[in-house]
Order: C-alpha cells, then structure tokens, then sequence
C-alpha cells in the first residue's frame, strides 16, 4: 500500500499574505491541489496532509473527500511533521514524503524514487546543481554510496562545495520510518527535528539508501515568496506550451501563453500572444485565437476566429463563426454557426442563431435569436425592469435597425424590419416594417445661437 504525507503547515511568511501558502495558485490552481493531483496520477491510497496555520480555509478550498488532515500546532522541523502524521500510517505501507509548496514534482520523477525504494530500502530524491545553494548536501563515502545528508546551515566549507543536493522527497517503508522518527533529536542550529537525520539511522541499521533523481530539476523547485511564485508559473506555462506545440498547436509566443486549466485542440490550431485559457477550453480543427484574449470553460467548433481582445465564458461557438474584435461573450451564450459577433458586442445568456450578425455596439442579454438575423449598430436587448428578467425572442431573417430598443418581453416575427432608432415595446408581427419614430419637422428660419464673442463681432 502507497500512502503519502504532505507537508503543508508553514504559514509562508515571506509571501505577505493571509493567505496559506499552499493555496497559492500556479497555473490557476492551488500548489497544494497541484501536489494531490499528482498523488492521484500515483496512485496512492491513502492521502495524509499536515497543516497548520489557516487550517480551516485549507480545508474549504481543498475539495477532496480522501484526505486526511492532521494538524502540526507548532511548527518545529519537517521530522517533527511527520512525526505528527506517521502514527495514522500503517506499517506495512510504503511511506512517500512530499510538499504541498513544490507544485511541479512529476508523477514520472516520483514513480522512480519509490522504484529506488523498493520494499525495504529508502529512496532519496537528489539533484545535481551547480549551485546548492540553501539545500542540504548530499555526504558519500569513497565507493560513492550514500553516507548523509547535512544541513548547508550545519556544513562545513568544503561541504558546501559539494553539488549534489537533498530535494527532501522519500519514500520509506513505514514501520522502520516510524522508527527512526522516535530517535530524532533536535540538538542543530535551527533547534528543530530534522527528517533528513533518519536517512543515517538507515545507514547505521543496514538499511540501503538508494537515490534516484527527477526528471527535470525544475521539479523541485520550491516557493517561498512572490518571486518564486512568478518564476515557477513560467516555468509551468512554458512546459505546457511545449507540450502543446508538441501536439500540434501553434504558439506565436510560448513566453505568452497561459492554461490555468485543461485545453484540448484539435488539428491546425493556432494561438496568438496574451491569450489567457482558464477552466476547460475545448478547440475544434482550424481554430483561430487573436490577440490579448480570455476563454474560460468554452466550447468552440471547427474554422472559428476568435478576433482580438474578446472575452468568452462558459459557452459554446459553432463552427465558421467569427467573433470580435473587442467582443463579450459571457455565460450561457450559444453562438451557431456562420454567426458574426463583432466589435464591442456583449451577449449574455443568449442563443444567436446560423449566419447571423450582431456586427457594432450592441448588448444582446436572454435572448433567442433565429437563423440570418440582422442586428445594426448600437442595437439593445431592455431585458431588465431593475427587478426581474425578461426574453426577447427574434425570428428567423428579421432585420433590426441601427439604435433601437427592443423592450422585453417581447417578440420580433420572422422576416419583419424594425426601423432604426425605434423603441419596441409590443410584438412585431412578421415581414412588416415595424418603427415608433416621431414624424421629422424643420424650422425654416431657425438660427444657431451665438457665442457672446461671436455676437459683439456681428
């Protein structure tokens, strides 16, 4: 049985949040949702997160029913937290210690570290870097096996100098880990109960200790301010990215291109800069996004073109349609096929029916637009009365002329004309010209008035 122990308790001081740190989001997600997820891919049975400070926020924005939360009062040492967490382990399992503030561990690095470990070994992740920096170093001895760890604040000079690091992940198996942490004493610089202590217990006991290292060294990275956030987001995007263009997809810039969530493509797609996907965002074939766009939860059909700066949420786009630019397509839209969406339109909660066209400044909201409609310039759907909705229904090849209001509720018969400028308050009956204009009259003789500058002149 494989159970994991997730270590989350730190408040994150350095980030200047009230916020946990583990619910920092990378990508769009939680770093700690990022590391269950991964645990997920594993495998795992049995989930043990230890957390401390904003425990109960923790436990509301972390939806997952099979973890087990277990609270660390005070914060003394990572062997001090799983301490706190292996006795809700049992002893035949193997053990894997992870971090809920390195998001990007792989399931593929993971999976060989607990190959490393087998049954009765410890299994060690390690890096080579060319700079240690704040890692513990990793000791061997002259036959190049492992001998300990050491704390870069407890190493000497020369210890300093040695590249391979302790990334802090493991796998052991949990009876002997159980062991060990009961022997772990806290006499460091830090005065806290160090876990990377029990790996020479293993070595005194017998007990190999096997390391492996992670696919990539991004992997471990871990985040402790805004800086790391920053620079760990690109790094995700960026591998994202390959992956994508991988599969097909064309990038203009991978450096500008963000998935906070799950894209699926399909063939001869092609993305521009600044283009933001969040949630589930599914492309068809020949699928064009312009520009400094925002799709969240869409649904889009083959040979669309997503003009620039258009925002669309939560709704569907057939195919041929062309939206933007500068259009709003918010929830529960359904734009059909051959439709045109353009420049600074709003819909909301609307059905725009085949090859219709909703062109220039308009706002269409809970609406039911039928096949090879005409909507003209500065167009409004009057769909609120400042207490409750209400639907306009628009039939099959009406025309609606520029600057008018149709008041809802209120229908629009097929094939009928409304004439610009015109307010609609009652149904228009279909294939008739329907307009509320006051007749037009001029003044003959009227002047303009005069500044008192211009009069003086005169």
């Amino acid at each position: 049985m494989l159970e994991v122990i997730i270590l989350a308790a730190g408040k994150g001081t350095r980030m200047v949040s009230n916020l946990p740190k583990v619910l920092h989001k990378v990508a769009g997600k939680p770093m700690l949702q990022h590391v269950l997820d991964t645990c997920t891919d594993l495998g795992a049975e049995r989930l043990h997160v230890v957390y401390g400070f904003g425990g109960e926020l923790l436990r509301e924005k972390i939806l997952n029913d099979e973890v087990n939360w277990i609270i660390q009062p005070e914060q003394n040492g990572t062997g001090h937290a799983v301490d706190i967490a292996i006795s809700h382990v049992n002893d035949d399992s193997t053990v894997l210690v992870l971090y809920g503030d390195v998001p990007m561990i792989s399931a593929e690095s993971l999976k060989n570290l607990l190959q490393a470990a087998g049954n009765r070994s410890v299994g060690l992740l390690t890096a080579n870097l060319q700079d240690g920096g704040s890692y513990g170093r990793i000791v061997r001895d002259e036959y190049k096996c492992f001998k300990s760890i050491v704390e870069h604040r407890d190493a000497t000079p020369e210890q300093c100098q040695i590249n391979e690091i302790n990334t802090g992940f493991l796998a052991a198996p949990a009876g002997k880990l159980r062991q060990w942490l009961t022997r772990l004493e806290c006499n460091n610089a830090q005065g806290e109960y160090y876990l990377t202590d029990i790996f020479e217990m293993a070595v005194a006991d017998g007990v190999n200790v096997e390391t492996c290292q992670p696919v990539e060294n991004s992997e471990i990275l871990g985040i402790n301010d805004r800086q790391d956030l920053a620079a760990v987001e690109r790094i995700y995007q960026q591998h994202q990215a390959t992956i994508f263009m991988q599969s097909g997809l064309a990038i203009s810039d991978p450096a500008r291109f963000d998935v906070r969530g799950n894209l699926t493509h399909g063939k001869d797609c092609s993305i521009d800069i600044n283009v933001i996907i969040e949630g589930d965002v599914a492309l068809g074939d020949r699928v064009t996004i312009g520009p400094n766009c925002y799709l969240k939860n869409m649904q889009i059909g083959d040979d669309v073109e997503v003009r620039a700066n258009s925002v669309l949420e939560d709704s569907t786009i057939g195919e041929l349609a062309i939206i933007g630019p500068f259009s709003r397509i918010r929830p529960q839209s359904e734009i059909s096929s051959f439709a045109h969406i353009g420049n600074f339109v709003e819909i909301k909660k609307s059905h725009v029916g085949s090859a219709s066209k909703v062109n220039h400044l308009s706002y269409i909201g809970d609406t039911e637009i039928g096949a090879d409609v005409n909507i003209g310039a500065g167009v409004i759907t009057c769909n609120y009365d400042g207490a409750n909705k209400f639907k306009t229904i628009i039939g099959d090849n009406a025309f609606i002329g520029s600057d008018s209001q149709l008041v809802a509720p209120v229908e629009i018969g097929r094939g009928a004309t409304i004439g610009a400028g015109s307010t609609i308050t009652r149904n228009a009956p279909a294939d008739e010209l329907t307009l509320s204009r006051p007749d037009q009259k001029t003044r003959e003789g009227w002047k303009r008035p005069l500044k008192k500058s211009e009069s003086k002149k005169n």
